[in-house]
């Protein structure tokens, strides 16, 4: 048996152009991308044709992990910071220019920074209202 826990990213609309985003500022990989449009017909499931162009499941690699994407129209969501996606490097100017770009139209919850575990570590929210812990791992 095997057992994974994979971050779930849900969108309202907008998670195509946020798995561009991923792919150029994190250099995410995408691994598959369904849109409720291309979901098989079966018996008793149908979507509006609004809907149809949007993504129903999306599955990314960013570095070794993997995270889950989709829209999630006519669910209601909440943006929260009681998750967020922790992503490491073991270079500090690559975890500078990762922070830079996430932080554009988005906000700094914690700025990047040196402490006492990491030469540089920051906290922020992204346009999309995904929360971010960047840090400079040396063990990465």
């Amino acid at each position: 048996m095997t057992l994974r826990a994979i971050p779930h990213l849900m969108f309202d609309g907008n998670a195509k152009e946020a798995i561009q985003f991923y792919e150029k500022v994190l250099d995410a990989k995408v691994l598959s991308i369904q849109t409720y449009g291309e979901i098989p017909e079966f018996p008793g499931m149908s979507f509006p044709e609004k809907i149809l162009g949007l993504v129903a499941h999306a599955r990314l690699k960013i570095g070794e992990t993997d995270i889950a994407i989709y829209d999630s129209p006519g669910f209601s969501r909440q943006i929260g910071n009681q998750a967020a996606i922790y992503v490491t490097t073991n270079d500090v100017e690559k975890t500078k220019q990762i922070f830079e770009a996430l932080q554009q139209d988005g906000k700094v919850i914690g700025p990047l920074e040196e402490t006492s575990f990491t030469p540089a570590q920051g906290y922020l929210t992204d346009k999309f209202g995904v929360t971010f812990t960047i840090v400079t791992d040396d063990q990465n």
